[in-house]
């Protein structure tokens, strides 16, 4: 009786050690997020209002590569966004489109206890050609047609003008976010930090 009661301990404080982990984590990579968004040259554009290059796309590849899923919705971003006046009114959009690209990014990464570059790299791609189907839909439809009263067939002329910046960011996320995962991933399991 005593044994068994004493696995059930050890048991509960396993996973109360790995919830404290997670959260932790969790709190780490939606700063980052937050943070890495202040790094960023924005630039308007002749039509359909402004484009960005940041380095927060890494973070949101990042924290799905590391948490998962549900864990890499990353809403540090959309955090930024409330902070931003010019910003602010799209946070919620920003919810949805950055956290589907840690989603998709958490989805592919199948072994992130023990991660291969390869994988990482492919995971991180998914995420960003899912974020940037969202957000270039969302360029037409929201800023274009609704917000700038654009015709579609001009609110579609504008898009052309987002390709290089978007180019970028999902390159630059591309290749970075999977070195720093691996690394990572290798330092918490020397620490026998244990993350989903």
């Amino acid at each position: 009786m005593i044994a068994s009661t004493n696995n059930l301990g050890v048991l509960f404080m396993n996973r109360n050690e790995k919830n404290v982990n997670k959260l932790t984590m969790l709190g780490m990579m939606t700063a980052l997020v937050f943070v890495s968004n202040y790094l960023r040259i924005t630039m308007p554009i002749a039509i359909g209002g402004r484009t960005s290059f940041t380095l927060a796309n890494i973070m949101c590849c990042l924290s799905g590569l590391l948490l998962g899923p549900v864990g890499g919705f990353a809403l540090g971003s959309a955090i930024y966004d409330l902070t931003n006046p010019a910003y602010a009114p799209e946070c919620w959009i920003t919810f949805l489109t950055k956290g589907v690209m840690g989603m998709v990014a958490g989805l592919a990464m199948k072994d992130r206890e023990t991660p291969a570059y390869g994988r990482c790299t492919v995971s991180a791609a998914l995420g960003c050609v899912a974020y940037y189907i969202l957000y270039f839909f969302k360029s037409f439809a929201y800023d274009g047609l609704l917000m700038g009263g654009l015709t579609a067939s001009v609110a579609a002329a504008a898009l052309p003008l987002k390709i290089p910046a978007s180019l970028f960011n999902g390159a630059v996320a591309i290749i970075l976010a999977p070195p720093l995962c691996v690394a990572l991933r290798r330092s918490l399991k020397r620490t026998h930090i244990q993350l989903p």
